[in-house]
């Protein structure tokens, strides 16, 4: 039997693929359009998802049932000895919590694993923790490396579009009209709590500018010892605009000469269904992998 587990959620950018290759088991994430429940990766890919979106479809967000995750955990708990399952931020969605709830009848076996991630970041704890099974790390090790990473990351993201924003409630729909007839590029950010708003600017060059100056600093200030050592990944996000993305990735490295863009992934679709498409996010994050 093998010792640990590793299992996340689509939210983190995991392809079903790419954890099938790695070993890892990545819990699809539900949602709801047109009244017609999808699966990420699985039941609906990310051009179908679009498509719908852009054509006025109405989309809700919604997390893996009780049945799904105990089911799948006791399927696991048959090779594998312990679980660590590590889902979205607790403060963008009941799942984890929730799913702490459920792993109370597995005897310790399953642990649930908050440090309030979500998409790149998320998917990087994934990766640490994948990393550490393989080094012969203990379950307890693991578990201590996720804790003192929380919240250790900065997100920044503007979109193209305000409508979705609208459809969310973050803006008013006087203020999204205001903003698209200006076109205006609010920039949100966030450390997994709930995604805020950190400036507006009149053009998409403006955003990505700004972006990259709030991560000059943070990385000159908050983490700065992290900085030094080598131990921070720079991350950029998008939904469908890879292009406009690996442009973007490209600016990046050239304020930063010596950091790479370690990923260039797409938004999961529970994100960017309050996107929409067009959205361009830049990140760091205390990663010791790089």
């Amino acid at each position: 039997m093998e010792k640990i587990a590793i299992v996340t959620d689509s939210n983190s950018g995991i392809t079903q693929e790419e954890g099938k290759n790695l070993g890892i088991y990545v819990v699809p994430m539900p949602f709801t359009v047109d009244g017609v429940e999808y699966l990420e990766d699985i039941s609906i890919t990310q051009e179908k998802f679009f498509e719908l979106l852009e054509n006025g479809a109405e989309v809700t967000t919604s997390q893996p049932s009780q049945t799904y995750l105990e089911e799948l955990w006791q399927d696991l708990l048959n090779s594998y000895e312990e679980i660590i399952y590590i889902p979205m931020t607790s403060g963008l969605s009941a799942t984890c919590e929730n799913a702490k709830r459920f792993a109370e009848k597995f005897n310790g076996r399953v642990h649930v694993v908050d440090n309030l991630r979500i998409s790149v970041p998320q998917k990087i704890s994934v990766y640490e923790a994948l990393h550490m099974v393989q080094s012969g790390k203990t379950v307890k090790e693991i578990l201590e490396r996720l804790v003192n990473t929380t919240g250790k990351y900065s997100i920044y993201l503007t979109v193209s579009v305000l409508k979705y924003l609208r459809k969310g409630g973050r803006i008013t729909p006087a203020a999204a009209a205001i903003g698209d007839m200006l076109k205006l590029k609010p920039i949100l950010s966030s450390r997994g709590q709930s995604f805020d708003k950190f400036a507006v600017t009149l053009s998409m060059g403006q955003a990505k500018k700004k972006m990259i100056e709030k991560i000059k600093n943070e990385l000159d200030t908050e983490f700065k010892a992290e900085y030094e050592k080598g131990k921070m990944a720079l991350l950029v996000a998008y939904s469908k605009n890879k292009d406009e993305a690996l442009k973007f990735a490209n600016e990046i490295e050239q304020e930063f000469p010596n950091m790479k863009v370690l990923y260039i992934d797409p938004l999961s679709l529970s994100v960017a269904c309050h996107t929409g498409a067009g959205a361009l996010g830049i990140g760091i994050c205390v990663c010791d992998y790089v």
